[in-house]
């Protein structure tokens, strides 16, 4: 059910993104009388799964969800229809309009994708705003990974900036991507009431991108285990723990906060294993304090079915609201903000900071991003990501993608030389195969990284 729920949200974001994308193509071309021979969620190959004809063009479903297609006359594209491109040329044709309609033609479709990203964000804004827990208010300190070891920062510290930007929000993810993508050279740490600078290597910054730590946070915040809720079949309510119990051993072995208990419980893991628990339960009622021991065994996975209070609960958040009209501008500079931030990203891999096999994925690693339950908030933001990315990829200058059209048709306007139908059909056939390998290499990575 839950690869299901995956797959879900991941067929849904595609089909709308490729869905506009398409008609951004698809309306020019009606507006400039060319005609749109076919409309297709999804390629074709052999067989559809479903197609409808109106007027002059065929609406359909192919059954390779790698993209979507539309079908202009007299254009050179996926379909390679070379024999129409042997007959002379119909005034109907996209090779018979003006260069700058085949232009506007081309750049529909990733015009639609950054304008649908950024209203994307602007309604995510508008509908959810934005919360978070303030960089003050995390009054236990942080716990480091490996990695947010190998920065220097050790247990306790609280992360106050990055280079002389001060973090108002607690946010590991950004400090993450900053480092990778923007190239941070210091965090700034707050340590026995002083502040630390901690310098960031080059070394620690390739090691950040590299995919086996992708899920890596550098740093949690600390904080106690006060029983908050149980899983549906939990071994620790079953033995008698209570919401609001505070955990403070395991084995006899003293885990004053939350992220100790969990580390001493799964290093390694122990799946149906007897373990004792020790926590302190207050008595609303009366206030005495009593210390109680519970034999408990682990489940399957190895945990005892409980969860502590969100950060967002214990440390208290705060959230920006947004009327309409404010969410449009901060929705476009949240949009921009990414779509800056993957540019960067592209030019580090280009320039090998940033390995390759480590940045691409396939629809695997995409559909992975959703997770497993089905949150809208996430669901619009992953889609407003990808629309960008999907306008950005698209104009790149590669033949058989928008912006190897868009490069020709440049070239042709400045020139006032039109490229041959044959070199456009080598180009396509060209950039083509390079999509071709490019995808099979990322899916071959996704598959390589499951084993």
């Amino acid at each position: 059910m839950d690869i299901l729920v995956m797959v879900g949200q991941l067929v849904l974001s595609l089909s709308i993104l490729i869905i506009l994308h398409e008609m951004g193509h698809f309306f020019p071309a009606k507006w400039f009388k060319t005609r749109v021979e076919k409309f297709y969620l999804f390629f074709d190959p052999w067989f559809s799964l479903f197609k409808v004809k109106k007027g002059e063009t065929e609406y359909g479903i192919g059954w390779l969800p790698l993209g979507g297609y539309v079908k202009i006359a007299g254009m050179i594209d996926e379909s390679f229809d070379a024999e129409q491109m042997k007959q002379p040329p119909q005034p109907w044709e996209f090779r018979s309009k003006p260069a700058w309609q085949r232009l506007i033609i081309m750049i529909g479709g990733v015009t639609v994708n950054f304008i649908l990203g950024f209203v994307i964000y602007a309604f995510v804004l508008w509908t959810w705003g934005q919360e978070y827990i303030p960089t003050k208010n995390i009054r236990y300190g942080v716990q480091p990974d490996s990695l947010g070891m190998l920065l220097g920062i050790q247990r306790g510290d609280n992360v106050v900036a990055l280079d002389t930007i001060p973090l108002e929000q607690f946010n590991p993810a950004m400090v993450k991507s900053e480092i990778i993508i923007h190239g941070a050279k210091n965090l700034v740490v707050e340590r026995n009431g002083q502040q630390v600078k901690l310098p960031i290597s080059d070394d620690i910054a390739k090691a950040l991108s590299a995919y086996e730590n992708r899920g890596a946070q550098l740093y949690e915040p600390l904080i106690p285990f006060v029983v908050y809720d149980f899983s549906k079949k939990s071994p620790a309510k079953e033995a008698g723990i209570r919401k609001g119990d505070e955990i403070i051993a395991l084995n006899g072995e003293p885990t004053p906060y939350f992220n100790d208990f969990y580390k001493k419980l799964t290093t390694p893991k122990k799946p149906e294993t007897p373990v004792d628990v020790t926590v302190v339960r207050t008595d609303s009622t009366t206030q005495t304090v009593d210390t109680l021991s519970f034999d408990i065994t682990t489940t399957k996975a190895g945990l005892i079915g409980v969860a502590p209070v969100p950060p967002v609960i214990l440390f208290g958040s705060e959230r920006i609201e947004y009327s309409f009209l404010e969410a449009l501008p901060a929705g476009v500079k949240m949009g921009w903000k990414f779509l800056t931030d993957q540019v960067a990203a592209f030019g580090q891999m280009f320039s090998g900071k940033i390995a390759a096999k480590d940045s691409l994925g396939s629809f695997i690693t995409i559909g992975s991003m959703f997770g497993n339950e089905w949150v809208w908030e996430r669901f619009w933001k992953l889609t407003a990501a990808l629309s960008l990315i999907l306008g950005f990829i698209n104009l790149l200058p590669i033949p058989a993608l928008d912006g190897g059209h868009v490069m020709f048709l440049l070239w042709e306007v400045i020139t006032g030389k039109k490229p041959s139908d044959k070199f456009m059909e080598v180009a396509t056939m060209i950039g083509f195969v390079i999509l071709i390998a490019i995808m099979i290499y990322a899916l071959g990575l996704d598959i390589s990284r499951l084993f």
